[in-house]
């Protein structure tokens, strides 16, 4: 018999021809989730996700096999990309210094990387049909690549320590913003654990943003060192919840809001409110913090756009910030 999995369907979106194969082919087998599931999912929740993928360099996190294959992380926007899919030309290391706003270039060895920019549905489509369950996006605009639009704060649980005591640290994390006049806004990172978005929008620098990071996960270690770590050693963190500051800086990435996880389940990186971690830190609906998603979908049409004003809130770092 013919192995429906390997058909193609040719289909066009906004004037443009795309060719979607092996829609029948199943990515999460606990759950039976197909490639057309997985792609409907995206189209559902385009009007929500495409305005944080909007210019932003993306690395795609590809599962040709599914959830229980292998992966690898493609940066490199493929060379059999469709014409009318954009691409921005971005001085990408895995280590060292920034590139330097002067030069436009950084020390040492680097090489320029074409990443993807997912601007409409069309590429959208396109680049999910090559498998890519996950999205990962800069914190930077591939016109301004050294100008971070916000800092990000990644709560990673050390077993025993569950998304309950995530939700407790970011709580803690929130007063700290209260007291500078900062804004800050949840989502859940479709995996383990919790993740707090703080807005710019503004000038700045990694530099800034990082030191920025790294001095209020440090203050919260020195608060709450029964529960807070703030290095990485792997030792230190049994029981403990990793506040991860290094995501701030240019040449990493962080998956992007609305993006599926490869789960045993199709998980979502979500938008929370503060009342739903405020529950969960309290061990009332820890539950209630993992999202699949149809739900997501659900969640976006009743609850509107979350995290919209991690895109447009304007806010500035206070110049004495470490205490």
């Amino acid at each position: 018999m013919p192995d429906k999995t390997a058909s193609v369907t040719s289909i066009e979106i906004a004037g443009k021809k795309l060719q979607l194969s092996n829609l029948g082919k199943v990515y999460y087998p606990a759950a039976g989730f197909t490639k057309a599931q997985l792609i409907d999912y995206y189209v559902r929740i385009a009007p929500a996700i495409l305005p944080h993928l909007l210019e932003r360099p993306v690395t795609l996190k590809r599962y040709p096999e599914g959830v229980d294959g292998g992966f690898f992380y493609q940066k490199e926007c493929p060379e059999y990309r469709p014409e009318w899919l954009d691409t921005a030309q971005v001085y990408n290391r895995s280590t060292g210094a920034a590139p330097t706003p002067a030069s436009g270039h950084p020390p040492g060895a680097a090489r320029n990387v074409n990443f993807c920019l997912v601007n409409d549905l069309p590429s959208l489509v396109w680049v999910v049909n090559t498998a890519a369950i996950e999205l990962h996006t800069s914190l930077s605009s591939g016109r301004d690549p050294l100008t971070p639009g916000m800092v990000v704060f990644d709560f990673d649980p050390g077993h025993p320590a569950t998304i309950v005591e995530c939700a407790q640290v970011a709580l803690w994390l929130r007063l700290i913003f209260d007291s500078m006049g900062l804004q800050s806004f949840p989502k859940t990172s479709g995996s383990k654990g919790l993740q707090v978005y703080v807005p710019l929008n503004t000038p700045v620098t990694y530099d800034r943003t990082k030191s920025f990071a790294h001095d209020q996960a440090r203050l919260l270690e020195e608060r709450h060192p029964e529960l807070v770590v703030s290095k990485m050693t792997k030792s230190l963190r049994p029981g403990k919840v990793l506040v991860d500051w290094s995501q701030n800086d240019h040449h990493k990435t962080t998956v992007c809001v609305y993006s599926l996880r490869a789960r045993e389940h199709p998980t979502v990186s979500a938008p929370v409110r503060w009342p739903e971690v405020e529950a969960a830190a309290a061990g009332r609906g820890a539950g209630l913090l993992t999202f699949e998603a149809g739900q997501v979908v659900q969640r976006w049409q009743e609850f509107g756009e979350l995290f919209a004003p991690v895109l447009k809130l304007k806010q500035e770092l206070p110049s004495d910030y470490s205490r």
